[in-house]
């Protein structure tokens, strides 16, 4: 059994690497070896700043860091890393800012704990605001993979697509974890409404994802999913119709 308190660093895809820290390591920053330097994709949590440093210069030098979106949990190492912090156009005003706080509804959680614990557990989280160094949009090219906008979680959250051998990088587009009951689960799901900017949007971009029919969906959160792509489609479209 892995050690809960140590980070985790596993190939999941060619090229491709997972690094999963924090809670149960639950939180996921995916590493990307490229000739002259390394690429990370999401920021994890402030937490996870040394592990995935030491991680990532296992491969050569940190080149940048590119936000999937800016919430606490997935800008957490931003500040504090010390490399370019890339993002889309739409997300930098949150990274730059209050990281999506303005338009999350916590009071919706119906739970009596998880309402009470999440002001906590995102400011603990969080590495605070993050300058901006670059924008990225729909189209442009990161390591290899085509930036797709995901948006509706946040307004410019993105992903990764590598159509060679169908792997998506994806941030918080989909959730495989139970956001309430913090605990992995193994199928898809549409990212809980509480955090959303817009959720009939982050439907819509489940949609969009499904119809890239990917093999593999790395997502920001828990482990990666692997499935034939007509079954991807299926189990994604599925995700998407629960709402």
């Amino acid at each position: 059994m892995a050690n809960p308190l140590k980070p985790i660093t596993e190939e999941i895809a060619p090229g491709v690497w997972r690094h999963a820290g924090d809670l149960k390591h639950g939180m996921n920053v995916y590493l990307l070896p490229e000739d002259d330097g390394v690429t990370i994709f999401d920021g994890g949590t402030a937490a996870m700043t040394a592990g995935v440093r030491e991680a990532a210069e296992r491969f050569g030098p940190i080149k940048r860091l590119v936000l999937g979106h800016g919430h606490a949990d997935h800008r957490g190492i931003a500040a504090s890393l010390g490399a370019p912090v890339i993002c889309h156009v739409d997300e930098r005003a949150d990274v730059e800012g209050d990281g999506g706080w303005h338009y999350f509804d916590l009071d919706r959680i119906p739970y009596r704990f998880p309402r009470a614990v999440y002001p906590t557990l995102l400011r603990h989280w969080d590495g605070g605001p993050a300058e901006v160094d670059d924008t990225v949009t729909e189209g442009d090219e990161i390591a290899g993979f085509v930036v797709k906008h995901f948006p509706g979680h946040a307004p410019g959250l993105i992903g990764l697509w590598r159509e060679s051998d169908r792997v998506a990088i994806v941030s918080d587009t989909t959730y495989f974890v139970d956001s309430m009951k913090f605990k992995p689960v193994d199928w898809a799901n549409v990212p809980n409404r509480v955090f959303n900017q817009d959720h009939h949007q982050a439907i819509e971009s489940l949609r969009k994802l499904a119809a890239l029919e990917p093999r593999l969906v790395a997502a920001g959160h828990s482990e990666p999913m692997a499935a034939a792509p007509a079954t991807m489609r299926m189990l994604l479209e599925q995700a998407a119709n629960r709402g």
